[in-house]
C-alpha cells in the first residue's frame, strides 16, 4: 500500500498518518484499511485503489488542522476527484446511496453520494457528528426567480447548536452561511442522531426508519469502514 509517510516531516503528522493507515481513528471509528483496500481493489481495480490512498493521504495530512481547515479540504478533496452523475447513469437505479468507497470507485456520483463521503470523512477526522446534518432542500436552477427546481441535497455544519449553518454543496467550491444561499430551500435534515423537521429544535424520529440509510450502514460494515 502506498502512503507517502516521508513528505509528512512533523512527528505529530507521520504519528497521525500511521494511526489512519493502521486504522486506529482519533474519533473512535472502527476503521480497516486493509480490508477497504481489498473492496474497493477487487470492485474498481486500480483506479478505485488509487483513488483510495489518495483519500486516506487527505485524511492523515487534515487530522490536525482546525475544523474550519477540515471543511475545506473535505470539500475540495471530492470536488476534484468525483464528477456530479445521476443515479441512473452510475448505478442503474433512480436512487441508490454510494458508500464512500463506492464513490471513489466510480469517480462519479449524486448530491447524496457527495454528502455522504463527506460527512463520514469530517467524522473520522474528529468533527462531533451532532455539528453535521445532511440537508435536503429545494434547489432554484438557474437565474433567481426562474421558477426551475429540483431536489437535491447538501451537508451542513453547525458550529454550534442553533448556529447558522455552513453548507457544503457539490454545485459550488464555496462554503458558504445558508443565509448566502437564497437558491435552496430547506425541507428536513438528519444525521446519525436523528431526523429533524425544518425550524424543529429538537430530533422527531430515528434515522434508521430510512431504508436507504440502513442498506448504506450494511454496505459500510461489510468494507470495514464504520466511523
Amino acid at each position: 500500500m502506498r502512503f507517502r509517510l516521508w513528505k509528512i516531516k512533523d512527528m505529530r503528522w507521520r504519528s497521525v498518518a500511521l494511526m489512519l493507515l493502521l486504522g486506529v481513528s482519533l474519533a473512535g471509528a472502527a476503521v480497516a484499511p486493509e480490508r477497504m483496500l481489498q473492496a474497493i481493489t477487487a470492485r474498481f481495480g486500480d483506479r478505485g485503489a488509487q483513488g483510495f490512498r489518495d483519500w486516506r493521504e487527505m485524511l492523515a495530512q487534515t487530522a490536525a488542522l482546525p475544523e474550519a481547515e477540515k471543511l475545506r479540504r473535505v470539500n475540495e478533496f471530492f470536488g476534484r476527484h468525483m464528477r456530479f452523475l445521476p443515479d441512473a447513469s452510475v448505478w442503474r437505479q433512480v436512487d441508490y446511496w454510494a458508500t464512500p468507497l463506492e464513490s471513489l470507485g466510480q469517480g462519479a456520483g449524486d448530491c447524496e453520494d457527495f454528502v455522504i463521503a463527506k460527512y463520514f470523512s469530517l467524522i473520522e477526522l474528529g468533527v462531533d457528528r451532532s455539528k453535521l446534518r445532511w440537508i435536503y432542500v429545494v434547489a432554484t436552477i438557474g437565474v433567481p426567480g426562474s421558477g426551475v427546481t429540483e431536489p437535491h441535497m447538501v451537508l451542513g455544519y453547525y458550529a454550534t447548536p442553533g448556529a447558522e449553518p455552513l453548507v457544503l454543496d457539490n454545485l459550488t467550491t464555496s462554503i458558504l452561511p445558508a443565509s448566502r444561499r437564497p437558491d435552496l430551500a430547506p425541507v428536513f435534515s438528519f444525521n446519525s442522531d436523528g431526523i429533524w423537521k425544518q425550524g424543529a429544535a429538537t430530533a422527531s424520529g430515528s434515522v434508521n426508519q430510512l431504508s436507504l440509510w440502513r442498506e448504506l450502514m450494511r454496505k459500510m460494515k461489510e468494507e470495514g469502514y464504520e466511523p
